[in-house]
């Protein structure tokens, strides 16, 4: 079975409108960013859209690629690395970005927003990694 390739350019797409919002996030200043809960809530949810868009092709991919169902969501992006769909050093940046979309999911009580400014700053760019690498799958 191949992919499906409207699915994943809509995921793409969601990734990069999510990106775009956080990056106008990010650039107000580390704190800007913690001293203003609405900014933290749009990160937050942004951030939760971004990643579930990579993730929804990761699993998309895994299963028609692969022929396999990830047990978690990291695990998922392992198994890209391991077939060496994108690099592995990437595959291990963003099984961490996923579990941390468990925390803001399942704790959301007790989000650590300095940790969520250090992702806007330091790892979106994994988004844009792991987007071009999916785009030669199409």
């Amino acid at each position: 079975m191949s992919l499906d390739g409207d699915r994943i350019r809509t995921k793409l797409q969601d990734i990069v409108r999510a990106k775009d919002r956080l990056q106008r996030i990010q650039a107000l200043g580390r704190d800007s960013f913690l001293s203003d809960e609405d900014n933290q809530d749009i990160a937050r949810s942004r951030l939760l859209v971004a990643t579930e868009a990579a993730l929804n092709i990761c699993y998309h991919t895994a299963a028609k690629k692969l022929h396999k169902v990830p047990e978690e969501y990291g695990q998922c992006f392992q198994l890209l690395g391991e077939a060496e769909l994108i690099p592995q050093d990437l595959a291990s940046r963003l099984a961490m970005m996923a579990r941390f979309r468990n925390r803001l999911v399942h704790m959301y009580w007790d989000v650590d927003y300095s940790q969520v400014y250090e992702i806007l700053s330091e790892s979106l760019s994994d988004l844009d990694e792991f987007s071009r690498h999916v785009a030669t799958w199409l």
